[in-house]
C-alpha cells in the first residue's frame, strides 16, 4: 500500500470532507501570504510532500502536521462535543 494511503475505509465521508475542508484553509491561507510550499515545509519541519498531501485532503497525514500547517498561518479548528450546542 502506498505511503500516506494507510486509513480506515470504516472513516465516514464527513471526516473525509473534514480533512479536505482543513486542507483547503491551509493551501488558502499559505498562498494569501504568498509563500511557497517549500517554504511551508521548512518552516514546519516536513517534506514539501507533505503540504502538498495536507492540501490535497489526503487522510493518511499525521494529524499533529495538518494542525501545525493551519497554526502556522492563524488558522483554528474548534471541536465540538456530541450533544454541545450545533453540534450534529
Amino acid at each position: 500500500m502506498a505511503q500516506g494511503k494507510r486509513i480506515s475505509a470504516d472513516i465516514p465521508p464527513s471526516v473525509h470532507d473534514a480533512i479536505r475542508a482543513m486542507g483547503a484553509a491551509a493551501k488558502a491561507a499559505r498562498t494569501r501570504v504568498g509563500e511557497g510550499q517549500a517554504a511551508a515545509a521548512a518552516r514546519l519541519g516536513v517534506h514539501v510532500q507533505t503540504i502538498a498531501r495536507i492540501e490535497s485532503g489526503e487522510p493518511g497525514v499525521a494529524v499533529g502536521h495538518v494542525l501545525g500547517l493551519l497554526a502556522q498561518y492563524g488558522v483554528t479548528v474548534n471541536l465540538q462535543q456530541p450533544g454541545a450546542a450545533g453540534a450534529p
